[in-house]
């Protein structure tokens, strides 16, 4: 039975919370009131979505949409450990996800008894105890019509999930026609238990922001914009006309313009839908006019059925996922297409709404907040003990003119419907911004970074009163976290001058047994190099059997494409070894790195290597055919 949005009743922010450094130059925010309001009727909605766009639109149309035309031409692991049954697959590790309970999309996949890639576009199925290539599946000719861009695959038992993001034209006859290619988010389910076949196929207007697997069900959120025409212009049109012409253009658009599209497969017959407005809601003091859209896809079933979408009148690009709740973020006070570049932007808040996952279905709203600053990404978000930890940094490009930069950490605890402020800590590295963070239980490390870097180290066991208590300044700054032993944290970032220049690869190995205390006791630096791990979690291994760390790693000149194999053993870091690939010159380097028992799997573009987990010797290589 599908569940319906609840109603959703008002919230407001609480302006006064314990801060635990002074900050006396920091200028109080108004409180803010936030809550999620569902829609009376499609009439409402209507008249919503067109005002929001209207202040929203600029003379070359909606920030991030399709644009006019002129007159002259009509946007990865953990592992397993402990002994196994003898009938259990071998042990193997698993991808770097966030949180355990959650599982993340990623271009590869195992679990002991196969490894699963996806790789431009088609989806190939390995047997690593034979090491040959049991199974092939080509995506790319399902996407009629149009482009693929980028492809993630979730695993559940004999199926996988391949969730990608698309170009393409619209068929002729559609009701609604674009002046360029539309974007859209299709998922794919693919049987495994044999030679691999397509199950069923599902399509939403949008891009796929993110996706987490929780129990046998895959949460995917979409962003999708309106799909307005907007007209031409002559080439002297001045902005105030163009702006002008685009509002008459919102005023004549119906809703359905707004509302996403979407068509499954479902036991060979294809079905279409659209989003109903009664799953429509919008944060009070909304100003975009992009829908963010979350769909439930069973996997167990072997029929994706319709998503049972629900829609939010929100711009957001951040999903944090838990056992239990699913967090969007929206960052508000951004320029929009009317804003000169030239101008100060408005001082920008995190807005951050929380649905619970615990029943099947549709996910139910429970809460919204906000804090002050910007986002890095899913790991400044942190659930613990019934409290949200969220780190921002705000100003970071210098631009409302309210002083140099800063950044903090909030507490937020649910109260009702309110994701309540409960306690902040703020002015951590004035002038720099964040550059990673990782909460571990009731301790917080957050890495700032200009010139010199900053690691600090806060105590979060009183969630109304967090405080730092230790600070590491050295050179170059780490962009991810990856815990890797108890007091023990592994940085991956980029070593750098004391004048901020950075220098290629670094790798720091840091002992926060004692909070008050952080020190790097370890390093390996790579010049000139850098690694997609300082951005991309999935990219890392950390094999805690052995202390293997495995790093995708690229750099100039010949030779410089592969994977670093380090191995941490007490307070040292060493380097092992390099891995490389037949090819990968022309086709890219090693993306991610994984464990089968005792075989080492690398995966690049070219194709799938297996090596020995202790002397790194080859010992098979499978081509991407």
């Amino acid at each position: 039975m599908k569940r319906g949005i609840i109603a959703l009743t008002a919230l407001g922010l609480i302006a006064g919370c314990t801060t635990a450094t002074p900050e006396p130059d920091r200028t109080d925010r108004p409180t803010t009131a936030i809550r999620l309001v569902a829609f009376d009727s499609c009439a409402d909605a209507l008249a919503d979505l067109r005002a929001a766009a209207r202040k929203s639109v600029g003379p070359w149309g909606l920030t991030g949409g399709p644009q006019p035309q002129t007159a002259a031409g009509a946007e990865r692991g953990g592992a397993r450990s402990g002994a196994a049954p003898a009938d259990a697959p071998p042990q193997h590790s698993a991808t770097n996800n966030h949180e355990a309970a959650a599982d993340e999309p990623d271009v590869v996949k195992t679990d002991g008894n196969r490894i699963v890639t996806l790789t431009d576009g088609v989806l190939r199925v390995v047997d690593p105890s034979r090491r040959t290539q049991t199974g092939r599946l080509d995506l790319r000719r399902v996407t009629k019509n149009g482009h693929w861009w980028a492809g993630r695959l979730l695993l559940h038992d004999d199926r996988a999930i391949v969730l990608t993001t698309g170009m393409y034209n619209r068929a002729p006859g559609t009701p609604r026609s674009d002046v360029t290619p539309s974007t859209d988010t299709r998922a794919f389910l693919v049987d495994l238990a044999g030679t691999p076949r397509l199950l069923g196929s599902y399509r939403i207007d949008g891009d796929l922001v993110d996706a987490r697997k929780i129990g046998d069900t895959a949460r995917v959120v979409v962003r999708s914009r309106p799909l307005i025409s907007f007209p031409p212009f002559a080439k002297d049109a001045t902005d105030a006309e163009r702006i002008a012409a685009n509002q008459a253009t919102i005023d004549r658009a119906p809703v359905e313009d707004w509302l996403p599209r979407y068509e499954w497969t479902d036991g060979g017959e294809r079905r279409t839908g659209q989003l109903p407005c009664n799953r429509l809601s919008r944060p009070t003091g909304h100003t975009g006019s992009g829908l963010l859209n979350l769909l439930s896809l069973d996997l167990g079933t072997g029929r994706l059925g319709d998503g049972e979408p629900v829609g939010v009148v929100a711009e957001g690009d951040t999903v944090y996922g838990t056992g239990t709740n699913l967090y969007v973020t929206d960052t508000l006070g951004t320029p929009s297409a009317t804003l000169r570049i030239d101008r100060p932007r408005p001082p920008a808040e995190t807005v951050v709404h929380r649905f619970d996952l615990t029943s099947p279905g549709q996910p139910r709203y429970t809460a919204s907040g906000s804090v002050p600053g910007h986002l890095l990404n899913q790991y400044a978000l942190s659930e613990w003990e019934g409290h949200l930890r969220v780190a921002t940094t705000s100003d970071p490009g210098g631009r409302t003119g309210g002083g140099e930069s800063s950044s903090a950490v909030y507490v937020l605890r649910t109260e009702g419907d309110e994701l309540r402020r409960v306690g902040e800590v703020t002015g951590l590295g004035r002038g720099e911004r964040i550059y990673s963070v990782r909460f571990l239980g009731d301790t917080g490390h957050v890495v700032t970074f200009r010139e010199t870097d900053p690691l600090y180290t806060l105590d979060l066991r009183d969630p109304t009163a967090p405080k730092v208590t230790g600070e590491l300044k050295i050179t170059g700054y780490s962009g991810h976290l990856q815990p890797v032993g108890e007091g023990r944290l592994l940085g991956v970032g980029q070593e750098a001058n004391e004048r901020g220049v950075r220098q290629g690869l670094l790798v720091s190995l840091f002992d926060v047994a004692d909070p008050a205390k952080p020190t790097r006791i370890a390093r390996y630096h790579r010049a000139g190099s850098h690694s997609p791990a300082e951005d991309d979690p999935h990219a890392l291994l950390f094999w805690p059997a052995s202390g293997l760390v495995v790093l995708p790693v690229s750099g100039p000149g010949s030779g410089s494409q592969g994977a670093l194999v380090l191995r941490i053993d007490g307070s040292s870091l060493t380097q092992l070894g390099w891995i490389t690939h037949p090819g990968v010159g022309q086709r890219g380097g090693i993306l991610r790195s994984l464990i089968v028992g005792d075989t080492l799997w690398t995966l690049s573009d070219a194709g799938l290597q297996a090596t020995d987990l202790v002397g790194l010797a080859r010992r098979g290589w499978i081509p991407a055919t």
